[in-house]
């Protein structure tokens, strides 16, 4: 029998005055790294880098489930609304989860919409973090597809999400972790993976933004798979060129979820971007 070293905790946190019971895992020690999973998917998309003692030796990782995602519920009430993910909510939560689980300045790594709103935060709350790793991240990215069919009565949600990003994921990825992230899509709920979508590609807010961002305050790096067709390395790279003293870096043989469909790949990439979170460091891109 082998125990993992990662604890799974509930907090109780007020966002934008509603309740929100959100479910919580951490491992390791040292300086605090809060990191946000992608859409439709929730926070086992980090077990791995949890598990890395040579991560959690002087970090300490911490990653929660979105409301509405993974093991967090939705809000009371939820069964009368519809989901809607926005750039104003998000950015409440991510506080409130820092204030509610006493985060003084940690580190911000984010992938896909967490790699977006990362970099929103460094824009409108730098203050309130150590620096930011934005993965899998892009000013923008316009729908290339028609998000409501992953809330149809006639189709699977789950499935049509899990289908969509199976082409995202690299073809170097491992099988087992390819069909491991690609479950967590399966299992979203209904409605949830197309409310995280409409955040990601309609909301364009963080174009005019970029140059309001001091990588001499808070560092700023991007991460961006080569094999991301949904963030292109093009894409990333035209965001880092319009924020000051950011880095980027291309990941040769990953994809969209780096860090869950090829976690041995991506661990020196999430490593090097740990080395950079210090304001002031210089680091070779």
């Amino acid at each position: 029998m082998s125990i993992e070293p990662i604890t799974g905790r509930y907090a109780t946190v007020e966002i934008e005055g509603r309740a929100q019971r959100i479910y919580f895992e951490e491992a390791g020690s040292g300086r605090p790294v809060l990191c946000l999973h992608t859409a439709g998917a929730d926070t086992r998309q980090w077990r791995h880098l949890m598990n890395d003692a040579a991560v959690t030796r002087d970090h300490r990782l911490i990653a929660f489930d979105m409301p509405w995602h993974g093991k967090s519920l939705p809000p009371q009430g939820f069964e009368r609304e519809e989901y809607l993910l926005t750039t104003e909510t998000y950015i409440a939560t991510v506080l409130a989860v820092c204030e509610a689980l006493e985060l003084e300045r940690p580190v911000l790594a984010g992938c896909s919409m967490g790699g977006r709103i990362a970099l929103q935060l460094a824009a409108l709350h730098p203050e309130r973090f150590a620096g930011f790793i934005a993965i899998e991240a892009s000013d923008f990215q316009p729908a290339w597809y028609d998000i409501d069919w992953f809330d149809r009565p006639d189709a699977h949600g789950g499935q049509m999400g899990a289908a969509l990003v199976s082409a995202n994921i690299s073809p170097y990825a491992p099988d087992a972790e390819r069909w491991n992230t690609l479950w967590m899509f399966m299992a979203s709920g209904p409605g949830v993976f197309r409310g995280d979508l409409s955040f990601y590609t309609r909301d364009d807010s963080l174009i005019g933004r970029l140059a309001r961002i001091d990588t001499s305050q808070t560092p700023v790096h991007l991460l961006v798979g080569a094999y991301d067709l949904t963030c292109t390395p093009e894409d990333a790279e035209r965001t880092a060129a319009a924020i000051h003293g950011a880095t980027c870096t291309v990941m040769d043989e990953l994809g969209h979820f780096p860090m869950s469909e090829h976690p041995e790949g991506f661990r020196p990439f999430f490593i090097d971007a740990l080395a950079r979170m210090t304001a002031g460091k210089e680091v070779a891109a």
